[in-house]
């Protein structure tokens, strides 16, 4: 390379590496930014559930016209009608460090249509009914609890499929919950309820086990990010200083 190249060169590196600083700059502080963003719309989110947790129960008519939607998580809901006991299905759990699983039974309505809920949790060893007999109620049942909708479909390559034949479920696969027990899909609302905290006489389940799981980490995020860009001004101009020679003496 000539010494031409070479001055050419020196001369074209400050800019590729300037251009190259702005480039990472804006990078950083564009997703900092987002992270505000994501921020806000998060906090606006859980303060929704909030207002909806807090809300007086509405009709099930009401979340069914909701449902139309899709905007009925965690809205408080009442429904009255009789439990199939001998058709529960069994949803894997921990709950307050215990291991067992979620009851979900379908509740019969006056006019033959099903709703699954979601009536608590038992410990691993009572998941079978004649461990928790007391807890079978047979006459009509008013329960009040939050909607929850239904899932599209396995929230994630990482959940284990559902083991209908020991009636083991990892995730909630209303359409099977009901073929597996012979309920015909038509008749089945398409979402569930979980029950409340309502005292249960028997003990078991033990309601109330609705855990809304929406991690907030994003203004940690965003001042990472910006901070960050920070530290790379910091650097750029501790290296342009030194390089102009007017570095502060040490």
């Amino acid at each position: 390379m000539t010494e031409a190249a070479h001055v050419l060169t020196r001369r074209r590196l400050p800019v590729i590496t300037g251009i190259l600083v702005l480039i990472a700059l804006a990078l950083l502080i564009s997703l900092g930014t987002w992270q505000v963003e994501r921020l806000h719309w998060k906090e606006g989110l859980l303060a929704d559930i909030a207002t909806r947790q807090a809300a007086a129960p509405v009709p099930l008519a009401d979340i069914e016209a909701m449902a139309a939607s899709g905007d009925i998580e965690y809205r408080k809901v009442t429904a009255t009608g009789r439990y199939i006991n001998n058709k529960e299905r069994h949803f894997f759990a921990t709950w307050r460090g215990q291991t067992g699983f979620y009851v979900y039974t379908p509740l019969e309505l006056a006019d033959g249509r099903i709703l699954f809920v979601n009536r608590g949790f038992v410990p691993y060893e009572n998941k079978e009914p004649e461990m928790r007999m007391q807890g079978q109620l047979t006459d009509q049942q008013t329960v009040t609890g939050l909607a929850r909708a239904k899932l599209p479909g396995k929230p994630s390559s990482l959940v284990p499929d559902n083991d209908v034949a020991k009636n083991i479920f990892f995730w909630k696969d209303l359409d099977v919950m009901a073929e597996s027990v012979g309920l015909d899909k038509a008749r089945v609302l398409p979402f569930f309820v979980d029950a409340d905290s309502t005292p249960n006489p028997a003990g078991l389940p033990i309601g109330g086990v609705t855990q809304v799981d929406l991690p907030n980490d994003h203004l940690q995020y965003a001042l990472t990010w910006y901070g960050l860009a920070a530290v790379l001004v910091v650097v750029v101009a501790i290296s342009w200083f030194r390089k102009s020679g007017k570095a502060p003496r040490q």
